[in-house]
């Protein structure tokens, strides 16, 4: 299948989670709760950094005073968007991250009524309520750091003219809807027993869907109240994604398997963590 066909298939999972808001509203309006009481404050926050843009770009171009005034003017109008848009690509993840982290009881929810319609959802797996925190919040911080790593590179790149302006927002737009993946697939992939790197990894199987989903939610964010009405569609559209990429990255694990022949591989890692548990609770019911 054709990347763009494959991108597409990504928007169209999205699409998928917005029926959820015709099946299931009521569950729908709480989840759109935390995003809207989140997403006022970082509009906010954006709004305050937009004021100053200039500033901050005149403040960064120290070495254009005393260019022409064209010169200076394409300079700094780059850097702005720049500017711009590594504070856009910095907010929206860490909207994401804290929404879902406020309204997790909402988004799991959401999350379970999806993998119960879907069938095969996986164990309940009690971990404990700070455990769970604690991990989330790690996840969200390492997602955070990396995005903002990019961000850099990207705000480095908004000095080139013309790329910068045009170049630059297409890949900012790219970056951020994958990294909106990685974190809006959390709740499917933990429980299935992924940790942060396997997630990505899992996700990498269909790249081009991955980035067709995550783009579209990035996107939708900036549309007037969209972040409130997607936010939880993009967190059923993710369960449905995570069920599709974990069940592909199973599917390759096995065919690399079957090439390589010879000794039994390992298992993949879903039925991995079921076997542990399985030995797990029979040690358990064999101790005095």
């Amino acid at each position: 299948m054709s990347a763009l066909r494959e991108f597409g298939s990504g928007v169209a999972v999205l699409g998928r989670g917005l029926r959820l808001w015709g099946t299931s509203p009521r569950l729908m309006l709480l989840g759109a709760v935390p995003a809207l009481i989140v997403g006022a404050v970082f509009v906010g926050l954006l709004v305050l950094l937009n004021g100053h843009t200039d500033e901050l770009a005149a403040l960064v171009t120290p070495f254009a005073d005393r260019w022409p005034e064209w010169g200076r003017v394409a300079v700094r109008a780059g850097v702005g968007v720049a500017v711009a848009l590594l504070a856009v690509l910095l907010a929206v993840v860490t909207f994401t991250a804290v929404t879902l982290l406020v309204g997790d009881p909402f988004y799991e929810r959401i999350w379970r009524r999806v993998e119960q319609r879907e069938g095969g959802a996986p164990d309940d797996v009690d971990g404990g309520f700070w455990r769970g925190v604690l991990r989330s919040v790690g996840d969200s911080v390492r997602l955070l750091l990396a995005t903002a790593a990019v961000g850099v590179c990207l705000f480095v790149g908004g000095f080139v003219p013309v790329v910068g302006q045009t170049v630059v927002p297409v890949l900012g737009a790219l970056t951020g809807g994958w990294f909106l993946a990685v974190e809006l697939t959390g709740f499917a992939l933990d429980a299935r027993g992924r940790s942060l790197r396997q997630r990505r990894a899992a996700l990498a199987v269909n790249r081009w869907r991955t980035l067709g989903f995550g783009t579209a939610t990035w996107l939708s964010f900036f549309v007037p109240l969209g972040a409130v009405v997607v936010m939880p569609a993009a967190v059923a559209g993710a369960t449905l994604l995570a069920r599709d990429a974990a069940r592909e990255q199973d599917a390759l694990a096995c065919r690399v398997q079957v090439r390589q022949g010879g000794e039994e591989a390992s298992p993949p890692p879903s039925r991995r963590r079921r076997q542990n548990e399985d030995r797990q609770g029979r040690g358990d019911r064999h101790q005095p």
